[in-house]
């Protein structure tokens, strides 16, 4: 029996672990021996005012092996990315049973999330030796219509998303070598499985990607023969760990927290040498030197990341005109300056300018990861900054670009176009800025940009990037309520009662895809806003005011009387406190307003005063939005 103090220890102790970003244990038994001390104190744990930020979730991990383990070290690392998990008790190979019967104990529990683990000894039969490719095909065909009738009972739970892995091939293989020159080899047959099910994977659906963590570390420690014999555990401790780590991430990245925006420094980082010292000339980033090749290598693997939608920016301590030299000095290295959207170098502490990075390029502190070779600079800014994930950076630049893969900093759940445009759109708000000097007032500003939208109602095209903006956004977000992909998509079945709008954006100096989106609720003569999402990139351009005229479309549609909103404050949010106010919308308290569940600011609008609020944006609508 722990005393008082040991408890108070032990709570404050854990509260610095999952505060610590870019935190990995070391090893799978550093996390089994803390979930089990970490089990003893859980619940007065939850009840201390640090947990109040966690968000809960109901998860239930379906797998044809025990499962016990794996729910205890994934259990350290969801607390850690500030998820609170409660776990289904499921029976040992139970998935089709569980998910076939709608009154098992699976629906009752009615999971947010659930994990279904493939393995290779759930295919009982493969095809025979000498199989044709017909004979293959139905073979693949089969297993994937039993997937997809999984998911399509997965999604009778309401708001339950998906997360299955993949398959790994044994280690044993019945053919040798041959079973890379067969096609119905038994390693060739579970490729072309999991590529199927990919084509076929259903919108709720996100595949894990073990395959290629098991190909990382190697199969010799992947697998367990021994463990799995005696308790039926399905992958070794250290596989479990590496799993349980990577699916918490991707949790947390259906919850919005994720990594935009990579912070390097340049000298010894992103080539060698100081260049404060030996001059631009003197840098290396020669492709005939090993140490100048291994920059470059770094350098063209962050430029993938840009390509991808991570946000670039520089942090370095120098004089900015010295370190802007290389860039102009090199014509071959793969980063350029007009790859960076935001460059910052002078004398000040890298923490205070990491701050103001994030400042400049409105977005939390908490999306920035942070790339440098000085351990004490690290160090300063693990100290003042623990919301930015510090990458800890070896040596040796030969191992960048493998420390960055295993720091896993960007792992989400999809890609939109939006995302691929990102980076190139901040380094395009530079020249916004710039532009907006030359005009007197704000409002001729405006007007030049030559704004254009398109809106409308989404459609399935559509819901990828409406529930990824749900989700990633945090300062133009009123509620800050998550909802899946599934949920989202249940929404379209009743348009009658439940609209869900996008606006898609553009200027003279480029496109920034779909950067709004809203969720409207008929509620007898009230329109209710669930939700209102809007990109940070493009603050005060007058889309808050084109959003609320499709509002009131949308209201009239519907021969509302009233439009009504709510907001609930958090952190990152304030932006958006007075957004209300200034629409014209009057406070209600709770009880005026109607729905006692809400915990926020309440507001409403009678229909019969609303005026359509002007704007500069030339639309494009398949309604009658304006």
């Amino acid at each position: 029996m722990m005393t008082e103090e040991e408890i108070c220890k032990r709570i404050a102790f854990f509260q610095d672990l999952f505060t610590r970003k870019g935190n990995v244990f070391k090893s799978a038994s550093e996390v089994l021996s803390l979930s089990a001390k970490f089990t003893r104190i859980e619940q007065l744990y939850n009840r201390h005012e640090n947990a109040k930020s966690l968000i809960p979730k109901k998860i239930a991990v379906l797998a044809p092996f025990t499962t016990h383990y794996l729910k205890m070290m994934l259990k350290i690392y969801l607390y850690r990315d500030g998820i609170l998990p409660s776990f289904y008790d499921d029976k040992y190979d139970s998935i089709t049973a569980d998910l076939i019967d709608t009154n098992s104990e699976l629906f009752s529990f009615n999971p947010d999330i659930l994990l279904l683990w493939t393995y290779h000894t759930d295919i009982k039969q493969y095809p025979d030796l000498f199989s044709t490719e017909a004979e293959i095909k139905s073979w693949v065909d089969n297993i994937v219509g039993y997937y997809k009738r999984l998911w399509a009972l997965s999604a009778n739970i309401k708001g339950c998303s998906v997360f299955q892995t993949n398959f790994v091939s044994p280690i044993y293989r019945q053919l040798g070598n041959m079973e890379a020159n067969y096609l119905f080899s038994k390693t060739n047959c579970l490729n072309k499985l999991n590529m199927e099910l990919i084509l076929n994977k259903a919108p709720h659906v996100n595949f894990v990607d073990v395959d290629y963590l098991a190909s990382y570390i190697g199969k010799e420690r992947w697998f367990d023969e021994s463990s799995y014999l005696i308790s039926k555990q399905g992958l070794s401790a250290v596989a479990t760990n590496l799993s349980a780590r990577v699916i918490s991430n991707l949790l947390a990245a259906g919850i919005g927290k994720i990594k935009k925006c990579l912070v390097l420094d340049l000298d010894n980082t992103i080539w060698g040498g100081v260049v404060g010292d030996v001059g631009a000339e003197g840098i290396n980033v020669n492709p005939n030197d090993p140490l100048g090749e291994a920059y470059l290598a770094f350098q063209k693997y962050v430029m993938e990341l840009k390509s991808r939608g991570v946000i670039l920016a520089v942090c370095s301590k120098n004089d900015e005109a010295i370190a802007k030299e290389p860039f102009t000095y090199y014509s071959d290295m793969y980063i350029k300056l007009d790859d960076i959207s935001c460059f910052v170098a002078n004398w000040n502490d890298k923490a205070t300018n990491l701050a103001d990075i994030a400042n400049t390029l409105n977005i939390g502190i908490d999306s920035l990861v942070f790339f440098d070779d000085n351990p004490v600079e690290r160090e300063i800014v693990r100290q003042y900054l623990p919301d930015v994930t510090v990458i800890d950076v070896p040596d040796d630049p030969a191992m960048y670009v493998r420390v960055m893969e295993e720091a896993m900093c960007f792992n989400w759940l999809a890609l939109s176009k939006e995302d691929v445009i990102r980076s190139d759109s901040y380094v395009q708000d530079q020249k916004r800025k710039v532009s907006e000097s030359f005009y007197i007032d704000y409002d001729s500003y405006l007007k030049s940009l030559d704004m254009r939208a398109k809106t409308g109602y989404a459609g399935m095209s559509e819901i990828p990037r409406v529930v990824q903006l749900i989700n990633k956004s945090n300062q133009f977000n009123l509620r800050t309520r998550r909802y899946s992909e599934a949920e989202v998509i249940h929404m379209l079945d009743n348009p009658g009662e439940k609209r869900i709008l996008f606006i898609d954006f553009n200027d003279r100096f480029g496109a920034y895809g779909v950067i709004s989106a809203l969720i409207v609720i008929k509620n007898d003569d009230t329109a209710f806003i669930d939700t209102w999402v809007m990109s940070c990139r493009v603050f005060k351009r007058g889309i808050e005011y084109l959003a609320v005229n499709m509002i009131y479309d949308v209201a009239h549609s519907w021969d509302c009387q009233w439009i009504t909103g709510e907001y609930s404050p958090t952190q990152k949010n304030k932006i958006v406190s007075t957004l209300y106010d200034d629409l014209g919308f009057e406070r209600l308290s709770p009880e005026e307003f109607g729905y006692s569940e809400h915990a926020g600011v309440l507001f409403r609008c009678n229909i019969s005063n609303i005026v359509p609020k002007h704007h500069h944006i030339h639309v494009e609508s398949m309604n009658s939005f304006s």
